[in-house]
């Protein structure tokens, strides 16, 4: 269902019985239960994860999580790919506790979060992206999210073994890098667009440049030659930002042999789309999208806050994207539901079509 269908539903919370350690013991030798899935110990070193810049939180980061949130009443969640549950080990941190913990998490990032800014997003050692909303825009306490990188970059063969693409997809999206085709991947938010773009990149020949542009750095991608690109937050007196079509105008100074925009969201769809219009073939992001339905309004909103005309982005993103990945979850698994070309119907607009 599409977001915004349907009758609204209170999310049903499944609380796990001891799924970690408590904050202030080290991990259980044996085992970390999150539900029915078990990590063994000795973890492997391609499990291991350098997550030490998240302080009292380090400890739920075992192999298998993906996200760590912490809610508005200090309580802490995790995912370990079956969706989100209530970790009972941990201890509600009272509001004070909670704003100190988002205040010194979003600093280590290098970003500030105080009243004046009272959100921020950040990148952490170990490949950790963390994002903080303080109140009064948080309409409780603190809000936390945290991503937890793969400690191994993906690559297509994790994928096809995770279930979601098949072996014939995968030689398909490997074709399509070989032969340098732009692809676009959309799907909702928790998707894995990210990681279906780092293992596409990962088959890019070794020779070549990958150039990458992000808001917040959080492509890990196993090629030899990937040089990243982050945005930069405004200091206090809102002088020093260096935004996303900034970035992907110097990205194009660059030699890159191909130019990956971790997500389309603003303005920059016009700089990339000129950059992929120009000559710079083999180039990929991702937008987020929760159905191919609405890809082409997507686009247009995207275009507008460029000042690009729908008929003029239209043109543009037609001529520029060879291929559409689109994402979405099945009972908790991330899987690709279609894969199909970009196409201009006079009539419609925006379509995507089997290919």
């Amino acid at each position: 269902m599409n977001r915004g269908q349907g009758p609204h539903r209170a999310p049903t919370v499944r609380r796990v019985s001891e799924p970690f350690v408590p904050v202030r013991r080290a991990p259980a030798p044996q085992q970390a239960l999150l539900g029915s899935q078990a990590v063994p110990a000795p973890i492997a070193d391609e499990q291991r994860r350098d997550v030490a810049a998240l302080g009292p939180l380090a400890p739920f980061a075992a192999p298998g999580v993906t996200d760590l949130v912490l809610d508005s009443r200090g309580a802490l969640w995790a995912d370990a790919g079956r969706g989100l549950a209530v970790v009972d080990a941990w201890v509600p941190l009272p509001p004070p506790e909670a704003r100190r913990l988002a205040v010194a998490l979003i600093a280590t990032g290098g970003r500030h979060l105080d009243d004046a800014t009272p959100f921020a997003d950040v990148r952490l050692p170990g490949g950790v992206r963390a994002h903080a909303v303080l109140p009064p825009v948080s309409t409780g306490g603190a809000l936390l999210s945290v991503r937890l990188a793969r400690p191994r970059p993906w690559r297509l063969p994790d994928l096809v073994d995770a279930g979601m693409l098949d072996d014939a997809t995968a030689d398909r999206l490997r074709e399509a890098v070989r032969r340098r085709r732009n692809v676009l991947i959309t799907g909702a938010a928790g998707s894995g667009k990210t990681s279906l773009l780092a293992a596409l990149l990962a088959e890019a020949p070794p020779a070549e440049r990958i150039v990458t542009i992000e808001d917040v750095a959080e492509l890990a991608i196993d090629h030899p030659h990937v040089v990243g690109l982050e945005a930069r937050q405004a200091n206090a007196d809102g002088a020093g930002g260096v935004d996303l079509p900034r970035l992907v105008r110097e990205a194009l100074r660059m030699r890159p042999d191909r130019l990956v925009l971790g997500e389309c969201r603003g303005a920059e769809i016009a700089e990339l789309l000129a950059a992929l219009n120009t000559g710079h073939d083999g180039g990929a992001g991702t937008v987020h999208c929760a159905s191919l339905d609405g890809l082409g309004a997507r686009l247009e909103a995207l275009g507008a806050l460029a000042g690009l005309p729908p008929e003029a982005l239209r043109r543009q993103a037609a001529a520029a994207i060879h291929l559409v990945v689109q994402l979405g979850r099945r009972d908790g698994h991330r899987v690709v539901e279609h894969v199909g070309a970009l196409r201009l119907d006079p009539a419609r607009g925006l379509e995507v079509s089997a290919s």
